[in-house]
């Protein structure tokens, strides 16, 4: 009997699926070992070596497993080809007990019969260098995290946690809004002229614009020349042809596939990570964890016939393209569809989504270039009648125009990107017939004021491109670190509010010589979906760049991942790796351990309280950032107040500081019952006869009256009678509620779905018992039954 394991359920149920009754193919879920979690777990004094443990969870997974073993002519281990799967191979082979001669090693980056085939016809040994660079991670990132967390502990706030990766990539996030913050919008004057000249088939005037090729810095520079362009005379001085040929992008890898999703279909990193390896244990595409664009021959003549069959051979242009990104490792092809003659697949909807997407990826990597003819005119702009002579040499009007003459690639596919360039800086379609010397009339002339854009916010999709260009972390990493520094609380997606500002507009009439100005609103920056550093996160990451500077720098990070690159090809020792590391490392520890601050870090103070003439300082506390007012060995005890939303420690002012302290406060009597305002854990709310209303967000809590948080209570209480549908004399607590997803029964804090047949008005208070009696019985069972194990991911 033949023994097949993989680290999935998913993957072993697809390969069972090919071989025959010789093979039993069965999971270890992951690793079934690692460092054990609240220990250092390694050993400083025997060449680092880690020190590894069976969690309790895996216990039994490994004892049967075992028996398994024990009873199989042959073990083959067949866990994923980078790494991380080296290394779970590698785990079971020494906990298992495996003998070589009767243990193989398989690898594959697809799951098909003829790859799995193929596989067992040629099997290796396990790959103690691949080994052995996962651990040289493992160890490196486990000694930065328990030596660094401690200090963040004792200097920053307690239960924080440093990575080497993901301080990096926080470092990134902080110093682009640092970027933002500094960032002084300059305005300049864009000239667009509309121009007109006669069609040679129709005899018709058309029309198209062109935009002069200097911005002017002042309304009166724009103004200045919008009079002169009046009465001046407009010539094409020079015209040019060109065809630009267009290239389909290369298949995809794990940094672009992760870039593209978010882009077209909205997918998190880590959702894309995670549909992806459904669709690969399903065996529909190739592994997805890879820097390779490369493709197989077998690719390469699926493609063919796919393009052949469905478009033709002048669609046809058969690439292979080679991979330059620096220690490209992993897999060692694209992300591809597994057969390309399937351009659809059942499965969820998402899986279709992303499935389709690298399909058409894959496809258009080996169709033809686009061809399009790009034209441009140049318009000189001469004196009046009497006067031939350019108004300037170097100002000139320029229109562009495009047309696509052969779609090639474009047919099937088109990249996205990250830029939010503005739409009127884009060649639009084709120009009418022009020829060089003829005349144009001018038709009129617009001028805009336009200000320079700050550099955009990361998203996940533009923090991973970032990440790789640097050479920071591999195609294993970027989701994890991604997920890891918005769970730590240092980086939150959120969406920013467009800003709004005044901007002026100058249009001249050909026809009356008057230019006339008019003032319109414009909103910018309407952020969505970006990736802010939160106050906590930004207080870590300036702590760490000041006396970790070595350890955050961008090429020393790129240098590490470089060094366990070396140890994945040979050429390096493992061991010597993370000792080079720790000697610099550690120093660091001691010393920063040892820095004495009478300031927490992060803290500022704002200045002094008018009416205690105690400091005022803002922090990071053991609860988050807060506002302080006097300190711990004065007289009176500190007071506090939590920084609400849209606040930051950095920019928070005095005046703002002391405004936070001003609540709760009484606004008057209601029904002979107080009436306050208060801030909460939830927000800004009223409370009233013991009951909290919460301030829509429109209100300022600080100057709301009592007038509007009486409007507010009765609105409160009108919107509970809508709620409560109906009540029970045999039982005060019981109530039928209307909710959002319909009515339901409510007891005691727990709700009870009601069943669509029963008419509501007609159902008895004991039809409702039994309800809620049969719902806990069903509650009860199912915490009987034993739970599912998980496939444990890859971090």
């Amino acid at each position: 009997m033949n023994l097949v394991i993989v680290e999935s359920p998913a993957k072993a149920k697809t390969i069972q699926k090919f071989l025959g009754n010789d093979y039993k193919v069965t999971s270890s879920y992951g690793h079934i070992r690692d460092l054990k979690k609240r220990d250092f777990s390694i050993d400083l004094d025997n060449h680092y070596q880690p020190i590894y443990e069976i969690p309790d969870d895996k216990q039994e997974l490994v004892s049967n497993l075992q028996k398994e073993a024990k009873k199989a002519d042959m073990v083959w281990l067949a866990s994923d080809e980078d790494r991380e799967g080296e290394a779970i191979s590698w785990h079971l082979c020494e906990v298992l007990n495996l003998e070589p001669e009767r243990t193989k090693r398989i690898v594959f980056h697809e799951i098909t019969k003829s790859a799995i085939l193929a596989a067992i016809q040629s099997p290796r040994k396990i790959d103690m260098d691949l080994v052995n660079a996962q651990q040289a991670r493992r160890v490196l990132d486990r000694i930065v995290g328990f030596e660094l967390s401690p200090i963040l502990w004792r200097k920053v706030k307690p239960a924080l946690s440093a990575g080497r990766v993901q301080s990096v990539a926080v470092r990134l996030i902080v110093e682009r809004e640092r970027e933002i913050e500094n960032f002084k919008a300059e305005a300049s004057y864009r000239v667009t002229g509309t121009f007109a000249t006669l069609d040679p088939q129709s005899g018709q005037p058309v029309l198209f614009n062109a935009e002069l090729s200097q911005r002017f810095k002042t309304k009166e520079e724009a103004m200045a020349f919008l009079k002169k362009a009046a009465s001046a005379q407009y010539k094409v001085s020079d015209i040019q042809q060109k065809p630009i040929k267009r290239q389909p992008a290369p298949p995809f890898t794990t940094s672009t596939l992760q870039q593209e999703a978010a882009r077209k279909l909205h997918y998190t990193v880590s959702q894309t990570m995670s549909i992806a390896q459904r669709l690969y244990e399903a065996g529909q595409i190739t592994y997805m964890r890879t820097d390779s664009v490369n493709l197989s021959t077998l690719c390469l003549n699926a493609s063919k016939e796919q393009v052949l069959k469905t478009m033709g051979e002048k669609y046809l242009e058969t690439r292979n393209y080679v991979t330059h990104t620096k220690g490209a490792q992993e897999a060692h092809e694209a992300i591809r569809p597994t057969y390309m003659d399937q351009q659809t697949i059942e499965g969820s909807t998402a899986e279709q989504r992303l499935y389709e997407l690298i399909w058409k990826r894959t496809i258009a990597s080996q169709m033809a270039d686009a061809i399009i003819e790009k034209t441009t005119a140049e318009i000189s702009i001469l004196g009046d009648k009497n006067d031939v002579a350019p108004v300037k040499d170097e100002m000139k009007f320029i229109a562009t125009g495009e047309v696509i003459k052969f779609d090639g690639f474009l047919k099937v596919y088109i990249e996205s990107n990250d830029e939010e360039l503005e739409a009127e800086n884009e060649g639009g379609g084709r120009l009418p017939a022009l020829e060089a010397g003829q005349n144009l009339d001018l038709q009129g002339v617009d001028a805009i004021e336009r200000y320079t854009i700050h550099p955009q916010r990361y998203t996940e999709a533009s923090l991973v491109k970032k990440m790789e260009e640097l050479g920071i972390g591999r195609p294993s990493t970027y989701a994890p670190t991604i997920s890891t520094i918005q769970a730590r609380e240092y980086v939150a997606k959120s969406d920013r509010p467009a800003e709004k500002r005044e901007i002026t507009r100058l249009h001249l009439d050909v026809k009356t010589g008057k230019v006339s100005s008019k003032t319109n609103e414009e909103t910018y920056c309407n952020d969505k979906g970006k990736l802010i550093p939160t106050d906590i996160g930004i207080v870590v990451n300036d702590f760490l760049t000041e006396h970790f500077p070595e350890i955050m720098s961008y090429n020393f990070t790129a240098t590490v991942e470089g060094e366990f690159d070396e140890i994945a090809e040979g050429k390096e020792q493992w061991a010597d790796c993370i000792d080079n590391f720790y000697k610099l490392f550690h120093p660091l520890i001691t010393t920063t351990l040892d820095e004495r601050s009478d300031h927490k870090a992060g803290e500022r103070i704002l200045g002094k309280d008018p009416k205690s003439g105690h400091t005022v300082s803002v922090k990071i506390s053991r609860y988050g950032p807060v506002v302080q007012i006097g300190a711990a060995d004065e007289v009176n005890k500190p007071q506090f107040a939590a920084l609400q939303k849209g606040m930051s420690i950095a920019t928070i002012t005095l005046e703002e500081a002391l405004k936070l302290f001003e609540l709760p406060k009484d606004l008057g009597e209601f029904e002979d019952k107080t009436v306050s305002v208060g801030i909460g854990k939830f927000g800004p709310y009223i409370r009233h006869d013991n009951k909290y209303i919460s301030i829509p967000k429109d209100i300022n809590p600080h100057e709301i009256s009592l007038e509007e948080a009486i409007q507010l209570i009765d609105e409160k209480r009108e919107e509970d009678r809508r709620r409560i549908l109906r009540t029970f004399t045999e039982d005060p607590e019981l109530q039928m509620l209307n909710g959002r997803f319909g009515p339901y029964l409510s007891k005691g804090g727990k709700n009870y779905k009601l069943p669509r047949s029963k008419n509501l008005e007609e159902l008895s208070y004991e039809e409702c018992v039994e309800i809620m009696n049969a719902a806990d019985a069903s509650t009860d069972d199912s915490e009987k039954k034993p739970r599912r194990g998980r496939y444990n991911k890859k971090s």
